[in-house]
């Protein structure tokens, strides 16, 4: 039996899940719903940071030069903020090691500097004549430092102990503090050496020559200072009566400052007549003494003075009173000479110790 009225076209759902109306029927395949996909176009995956070269390279180099590791510390830390990398910790290690690599060098380097200006001369004479005990030769050879032990007690007119070379018995003490490339030290003995030479050949004074070291600094390495104070040391103990004379040669034949002064065999050659001081002068047999008795005169106290130490020469003390006038008037000296005592104002003039 035929049906009139047929059923409709079941609708069936389409892939998107909703129903076919009646008249769209069939679902067009342009209006099918993809079903969901794995995406296989490229993915920014999440990635381990790598860590930064130059850190590494400053974390290592600040073990062996610190400026290195100091310099790459700070590039690794700009390129790791704008890369964000890893390795800030390594650079910023790198960076203390370095730090502190640099302040030891700067520490060590000031040290070396001090220990060379305090210790230069020990260890020049060191290189030169094979460590101590090497003979000291030549016009510029350093004070030596061969005996070890400083002179004592008196030899000729030089008293060891006391640090001075006396001349005279008077009862009025002289103390001289000179150097013997101060120029200041050569107008005085020119103006007031013969004085001075009468009142000790009269009986008056005792004069007590310090002959110090001052400006060995000023002679382009020779040592000057210590060498001629150290002849005038030579004369005293083997010529005590020619002392005075061949004080007034050296000044006599002073040499200008910052020069090299006279050689050893031009020392030698002032001392007076039948004396022979050449190899007193080479193996520097006073040079050390000289030597002690500046930094004893620098640094005081001056025993019976009124001054606490030399701070310059000339110095002259008149029984302990420090001579205040000019070096060049001879009238003013001999009149503090004949008062007996100074008024005790300094007023120096001369080569600086300091």
């Amino acid at each position: 039996m035929s049906n009139d009225n047929p059923e409709p076209f079941p609708s069936y759902p389409d892939q998107s899940g909703l129903p076919a109306s009646p008249e769209q029927g069939t679902p067009h395949q342009d209006s099918l719903q993809p079903y969901p996909q794995q995406d296989y176009r490229q993915q920014e995956y999440p990635q381990v940071p790598r860590t930064n070269t130059l850190a590494i390279v400053s974390l290592v180099s600040a073990f062996v030069v610190s400026l290195v590791a100091v310099i790459t510390g700070h590039i690794a830390l700009g390129q790791i903020a704008r890369r964000g990398e890893r390795g800030r910790g390594l650079a910023i290690a790198g960076l203390v090691i370095g730090y502190v690599g640099l302040a030891s060098t700067a520490v060590l380097i000031v040290l070396s500097i001090l220990f060379a200006a305090a210790f230069g001369r020990v260890f020049l004479n060191m290189a030169q004549h094979g460590g101590f005990g090497g003979p000291v030769t030549s016009a510029t050879s350093e004070p030596d430092a061969s005996q070890g032990l400083l002179p004592s007690g008196t030899l000729g007119a030089a008293h060891f102990d006391d640090g001075y070379v006396s001349v005279g018995t008077g009862s009025q003490i002289v103390d001289e503090y000179i150097d013997p490339m101060c120029p200041y030290c050569g107008q005085f003995e020119a103006t007031n050496g013969a004085l001075l030479a009468s009142r000790v050949d009269d009986g008056s004074i005792t004069l007590r020559l310090h002959a110090l070291t001052f400006l060995d600094q000023a002679s382009q390495g020779t040592y000057y200072s210590s060498r001629a104070s150290s002849a005038l040391t030579c004369v005293a103990t083997l010529a005590p009566d020619s002392t005075l004379d061949y004080l007034a040669a050296l000044f006599a034949n002073q040499p200008q400052e910052n020069t090299q002064g006279l050689t050893d065999a031009e020392l030698a050659a002032l001392s007076p007549a039948g004396t022979d001081i050449s190899a007193c002068i080479a193996q520097g047999d006073y040079q050390m003494w000289s030597e002690a008795n500046t930094d004893a005169a620098l640094n005081g106290p001056i025993p019976g003075a009124e001054i606490d130490s030399i701070q310059g020469t000339p110095t002259v003390l008149v029984d302990g009173a420090q001579y205040p006038g000019g070096l060049t008037d001879s009238r003013e000296f001999e009149a503090f000479l004949d008062s007996g005592s100074g008024s005790g104002q300094s007023t120096t003039e001369g080569s600086s110790g300091a």
